[in-house]
């Protein structure tokens, strides 16, 4: 079945369920810069919820799911969110992607006391943010923060011997922030950092900021991006004569499987990023392998980086409202902790644990993204994964680096 028509079934089922079932919103880029990433994240919410009712919904009625697309833009992310806050009135949403549409959304969650849980915002400023107290406990993330990543990159960087380094960012939350952390990491491992670049995604042209960076010769470039705009800059760096001369590392937001073909081949009929390395949350939670089989079963592709973080966001919602015995966002709040993390029965399929707090029983959701144990700020520790392009286009994981915080 295509993605649309799981969300007229979810729909549906949505308004048979009736005013006091447990009403979920979905907010990601199904448009825009990210939307190589939105529909595949969609279809793993969606199917969350598909299973879920299969086997008996939560608090004994059908989920219903609202799905708002925020086109990769903060100012669409905001209206689509006082949306689902104020007009649908959810209990919780699974999203954003992009770290700048999380900002702008995360206050309009708080103020309806509206569960947010994003499968892929790694900003690090939402820990600072819950750090001052400032999300009361509205805010969680299934993908470890960039100040994470940054550590991977830098290891990654210095087992490859490239100590000189250049950093060429969109200038957005994710860009600034995981350009930052890179630097922190960087400083740990000796690194350097020659010169780093901020982009405008609404630009037509990359050229200089590309000369910006690669013209100081550093051994390498770390680009932080997203495909629409990323893959022109990769395209600029080798029609201007930088690349592949100098090597480019890429982050979690380039890895896509379409990212070949987007940026080109060269004359001579090979993928211009050929051989190009990068990071991205690895996806190695205990229930992988049965969220990839569900996964394949139902679109006959394989999940996108962040379909699993997807996933897990929206497992937690169902879980802890059903741990809750309550379908509002605030009585959610108090049970995301307590069906994630430690004690409690390990569980990797959503069925089994809703049956058991249906029995009175305590569980610990293993997800497919991770273990999915939540930190005091709503963070979970990472494992990376260093993928490369391979010579048919296709990516393959290659490495992994694991680091963590308190």
């Amino acid at each position: 079945m295509q993605r649309w028509g799981w969300l007229l079934v979810l729909g549906l089922t949505g308004c048979q369920a009736g005013g006091n079932a447990l009403k979920l919103g979905t907010l990601l880029p199904l448009s825009g810069d990210l939307a190589q990433f939105g529909p595949g994240m969609q279809d793993a919410a969606s199917l969350l919820v598909k299973t879920v009712n299969d086997c008996g919904g939560v608090n004994g009625q059908p989920v219903q799911l609202l799905s708002e697309d925020d086109q990769t833009q903060p100012s669409t992310g905001v209206s689509a969110m006082t949306k689902l806050v104020d007009v649908d009135r959810v209990a919780g949403v699974v999203g954003a992607a992009g770290s700048a549409i999380s900002g702008a959304a995360v206050d309009i969650a708080v103020r309806g006391q509206v569960m947010m849980i994003s499968p892929a915002s790694t900003s690090p400023v939402f820990t600072e943010r819950a750090k001052r107290g400032e999300l009361q406990g509205f805010w969680f993330r299934t993908a470890p923060p960039d100040n994470f990543q940054g550590e991977a990159l830098a290891q990654l960087l210095q087992k490859r011997g490239w100590q000189r380094v250049g950093i060429l960012a969109i200038n957005n939350d994710y860009g600034r922030g995981l350009a930052q952390a890179l630097q922190q990491g960087l400083a740990k491992t000796k690194g350097q950092v020659v010169a780093t670049q901020f982009y405008e995604g609404q630009s037509a042209s990359f050229d200089s900021e590309v000369r910006s960076v690669f013209g100081r010769n550093p051994q390498a470039v770390v680009l932080v991006g997203y495909p629409e705009t990323g893959t022109l800059v990769m395209r600029s760096a080798f029609q201007q004569g930088f690349f592949p001369r100098i090597p480019l590392v890429l982050t979690d937001g380039l890895k896509d499987n379409q990212l070949a073909p987007l940026v080109g081949k060269t004359p001579q009929g090979q993928w211009i990023i050929n051989g190009v390395i990068g990071t991205a949350p690895a996806a190695a939670g205990p229930g992988l392998k049965d969220f990839q089989q569900r996964y394949r079963q139902a679109f006959n592709r394989e999940p996108n980086v962040f379909a699993p973080n997807t996933w897990d966001a929206t497992a937690v919602l169902v879980l802890a409202a059903q741990a809750a015995q309550s379908n509002q966002g605030a009585k959610l709040r108090e049970k995301i902790t307590t069906v994630a993390n430690p004690p409690g029965t390990p569980v990797t399929d959503v069925c089994e644990g809703l049956k058991l707090l249906q029995q009175g029983q305590e569980i610990n959701y293993q997800g497919a993204s991770s273990a999915v144990d939540f930190d005091p700020q709503g963070d979970v520790a990472g494992e990376y994964a260093v993928w490369m392009v391979n010579p048919d286009g296709t990516i393959k994981v290659i490495d992994t680096i694991t680091v963590g915080g308190s």
